[in-house]
């Protein structure tokens, strides 16, 4: 039984390293760029404790500003914290946000979607002028809205990039059910009597997961993004808890003798914002066609 078990996950492993989908995604040299970058976040995220080299929160005032070094790979700031730990630790904030944002705009934004599709009229009508009130407002003015509302905080600035996505989501998701509900297979499972509930979770949803993924990654940059600006403005993360946004809101005194407290934190961001939309460009590519070509 052990063998056979064996031999049918690696008869998987090989089937999937077949997939065209997948070679297409691995011949797109920008999109394995942006996901071996955005790997490396990630595992930065995971591991933050084994790789910081210090503490990310404790002073030490014999090395305040301290140019990189040997002890200092990316120096320190003006308390003498070692800015390599803190960007570590700062990019385990960041895809934090990045990931638990994109998973309350899905747990709301997904349903809601699939209602206004699926059902229209009166339905679609509240659902749709709500997101277009909320669309009214640019995602991050509506972030930093929703945050101030909230109150100062990682969980809450969460909340409010996740409630800024809701939007989009719902529109994806809208888009894709009104596009789904009137294909063939669909209308075979109506015919035969299968509910609402069946139609929606077992045909419409797992053939809209392509663009639905695609969204996953193109919102974790923006709220990554979101949350550097939240964290700068002081509403998000609090010092002296690490932040890529904190750290460049203290380095804005000493940009001329301390630039790296400034570049290093900055060129964090852009890499992972950078990085998720390579990949969310290459899985669009290749999962939504019809998307790319719009």
């Amino acid at each position: 039984m052990t063998t056979l078990a064996l031999t049918g996950i690696r008869a998987q492993v090989l089937k999937g390293a077949k997939s065209p989908k997948l070679r297409a995604l691995r011949k797109n040299k920008l999109a394995m760029t942006g996901a071996v970058i955005a790997a490396v976040f990630v595992l930065a995220a995971l591991l933050a404790p084994l790789i910081a080299p210090y503490d990310p929160s404790q002073p030490n005032f014999d090395d305040v500003l301290a140019a990189p070094s040997r002890s200092h790979w990316l120096g320190t700031d003006d308390l003498g914290r070692d800015q390599l730990s803190r960007v570590v630790y700062g990019a385990r904030a960041s895809m934090q946000v990045g990931v638990l944002a994109v998973v309350v705009a899905f747990v709301i934004g997904v349903p809601l979607g699939l209602l206004a599709g699926y059902y229209g009229r009166f339905t679609d009508s509240v659902v749709s002028r709500v997101t277009d009130t909320m669309l009214a407002f640019p995602f991050l003015v509506l972030a930093v809205g929703l945050a101030a509302v909230l109150g100062p905080s990682l969980s809450n600035a969460t909340i409010a990039i996740g409630i800024s996505q809701i939007p989009a989501v719902i529109r994806i998701t809208r888009a894709e059910t009104l596009r789904l509900k009137h294909v063939d297979y669909v209308a075979a499972a109506v015919a035969n009597g299968g509910g609402d509930g069946t139609v929606l979770f077992r045909h419409i949803l797992p053939n809209a997961t392509s663009a639905l993924t695609v969204q996953a990654t193109v919102g974790i940059p923006a709220a990554i993004l979101g949350e550097a600006l939240l964290s700068f403005l002081g509403l998000g993360v609090q010092p002296p808890e690490p932040s890529l946004g904190v750290m460049l809101s203290s380095a804005q005194s000493f940009l001329a003798p301390a630039p790296w407290m400034a570049v290093f934190p900055g060129l964090a961001v852009v890499a992972a914002t950078l990085a998720f939309n390579l990949l969310g460009d290459g899985l669009r590519d290749v999962l939504d066609p019809r998307g790319a070509t719009r």
